[in-house]
């Protein structure tokens, strides 16, 4: 896994220049496997993140707003119980395991000064954050193992704390290159990177994949492969990366793709992967994993969270496109009602001719120049004058049924269209308010009942705050509802507002106050609009914008649907980077 220990040491470091010294103020617990310790220190207040998710295990400061549950869990009871106010002392790690020590000093029951050890271990699917008191004894932890579970390390209240079982993999810090490339001729057919992997201890594949490709440019050479050039460049990269690590010249790395989408991080510059990921420097190893995951993990909570609303609305969106498919087939069957006309015409100009039992009357048709011959099929149970009449029954039914349809199909576009953006709020929500207001819009709508929410106000989200580099206030809707009230209610009509080009996505409004907008600011809330948008993942993405007056409400009603007239037109590319940096971090948690 990326998060190494190797990692884990620069991190630790890290951590501990930042909160060794601090309090602790408050403890949450937003997930099921995840911590938040709020901190009081020196160096200022900071939000300390522990996670022992199977996927993305990881510790460092966060500055993300957390939903918190209304009840909080047992194991964040009792963390509050035995750390509220407590002084963290030291932050601890044996030798390149992946596992930080957090050790507190405080109080307990008896009003005697003890430390109390919170262990963090970020193992994959075995990680895992444990509560130790002063006698090494587990009090208790976030996933509790029980002797079924495993027969080598169970994790109860009440057991003693027992180390991970250390491997015999060398250390990158202190083994000569020379002792590392004798290891790895220990297994002749393994390929290089993996035989790397096994023989140095706290090296994630990535980095051993560098030092694959630099000694060899392939990763998967055989070690028994390695002559001579090939062993000399590994000892020389082995080496060097050896004395970088030991002077402190690494830094945080992320690797995105060429959408900007976070792919892999590290603490060296990476060039396996040629162009196709490009490196992305942070100036604090926090600011990377808060960074890199925070998008993984709303995606993985939102898709849990929100899987009823996607299967909603993808139900919703089928039955609609059926609907409206069979619509415009009758639609297209009523433009043909002039023949029905015209045959009941023909019927009643050849009374005369036309007798009862007949299946079909061929006559002249004089619509047509020359007046050619026409079958016009009969129903031999009645009377030509009743055959005449039933044509023009099925011409005046068409007649109405195509005034009807269009209108119909009119609203079935409408409504197929207010889906597309009802999507576009549920892929883009990161928070479980948002969440909420989703289903209050589709429940306003008639789409879902109503919760009963006994007691309880409904919180009214407030729109994403940014200020451009010129000062300016930017707001930006989180759904359709919010989008409303944003541009027709709250709005002042000498404000700008901006809207990607036929592409769902938020109202944005940039608050003038009267003056004038400069163009960097205009760009900059173009930029915001297209990353909250559905062409967030785009290239150039065509933004309209104009002032407030210009907008009005579009005439099918739907929340979020709007009409706007005249308007300009920006060409910009989303930018995560500074929608994030512009965006007014909200400080404190529910």
């Amino acid at each position: 896994m990326p998060l190494d220990g190797v990692f884990l040491t620069r991190l630790r470091r890290e951590l501990a220049g930042a909160v060794v010294g601090g309090r602790v103020d408050k403890i949450h617990q937003p997930a099921r496997e995840t911590i938040v310790i709020a901190m009081r220190a020196r160096a200022g207040n900071r939000k300390l993140l522990l996670s022992a998710s199977a996927s993305n295990p990881r510790v460092h400061f966060t500055e993300l707003a957390q939903d918190n549950p209304k009840s909080p869990p047992m194991f964040c009871m009792l963390m509050r119980k035995h750390l509220t106010g407590a002084k963290l002392v030291d932050i601890t790690q044996a030798g390149l395991d992946r596992i930080l020590h957090f050790h507190f000093e405080t109080t307990n029951e008896l009003g005697d000064r003890v430390v109390l050890t919170l262990s963090v271990e970020i193992m994959g699917r075995h990680s895992n954050i444990i509560l130790v008191d002063q006698e090494g004894r587990i009090i208790d932890a976030v996933k509790r193992v029980s002797d079924e579970m495993s027969r080598v390390r169970p994790v109860l209240p009440g057991m003693t704390y027992t180390h991970v079982p250390a491997g015999s993999r060398l250390d990158i810090y202190k083994a000569a290159p020379s002792e590392i490339v004798k290891r790895l001729h220990d297994t002749p057919e393994q390929p290089l990177y993996k035989a790397l992997i096994s023989a140095l201890e706290g090296m994630s594949p990535l980095v051993c994949r560098e030092i694959a490709w630099n000694a060899a440019r392939d990763w998967e050479t055989p070690v028994s492969q390695l002559d001579g050039e090939r062993e000399t460049r590994l000892k020389f990269y082995l080496s060097q990366l050896s004395d970088r690590l030991n002077r402190d010249e690494v830094h945080p790395v992320m690797l995105v793709d060429a959408a900007g989408k976070p792919s892999d991080f590290t603490y060296i510059d990476i060039n396996q992967y040629g162009h196709t990921l490009v490196s992305r420097d942070f100036d604090t190893y926090s600011a990377l994993l808060d960074n890199f995951y925070s998008e993984r993990d709303r995606i993985d909570r939102m898709r849990q969270r929100g899987a009823d609303l996607l299967r909603l609305l993808a139900n919703l969106s089928e039955r609609t496109a059926r609907k409206l498919a069979a619509q415009r087939k009758e639609l297209l069957e009523s433009t043909e009602r002039e023949t029905l006309k015209i045959y009941g015409d023909l019927i009643n100009a050849n009374l005369y001719s036309i007798e009862k039992g007949q299946p079909i009357a061929e006559v002249e048709n004089y619509y047509e120049d020359g007046s050619p011959k026409i079958k016009i099929p009969l129903d031999p149970m009645l009377t030509p004058s009743q055959n005449a009449q039933r044509y023009y029954a099925r011409y005046r039914k068409a007649d109405t049924a195509e005034k009807k349809l269009r209108a119909l199909i009119e609203q079935g576009e409408s409504e197929l269209v207010y889906l597309d953006t009802v999507f576009d709020e549920l892929a883009r929500a990161s928070l479980e308010s948002e969440l909420n207001a989703i289903r209050e819009e589709l429940a306003a709508q008639g789409y879902v009942r109503r919760a009963a929410r006994r007691g309880m106000k409904e919180e009214r989200l407030a729109p994403l705050r940014f200020v451009s580099d010129d000062g300016f206030t930017i707001l930006c809707g989180r759904n359709n509802l919010q989008n409303d009230r944003l541009t027709l209610k709250d709005s002042r009509k000498n404000d700008i507002w901006l809207h990607t080009q036929k592409i769902p996505g938020s109202h944005v409004v940039i608050v003038t106050q009267g003056q004038e907008v400069p163009d960097r600011t205009l760009e900059q809330a173009a930029v915001i609009a297209a990353y909250h948008s559905k062409a967030r993942e785009s290239g150039k993405v065509a933004v309209d914008y104009t002032q407030v007056r210009n907008v009005w409400k579009h005439p099918s009603g739907r929340p979020g649907l709007v009409l706007y007239e005249p308007y300009q037109t920006a060409i910009v590319e989303p930018d995560a980077a500074l929608a994030d940096r512009l965006l007014e971090k909200q400080h404190g948690q529910s």
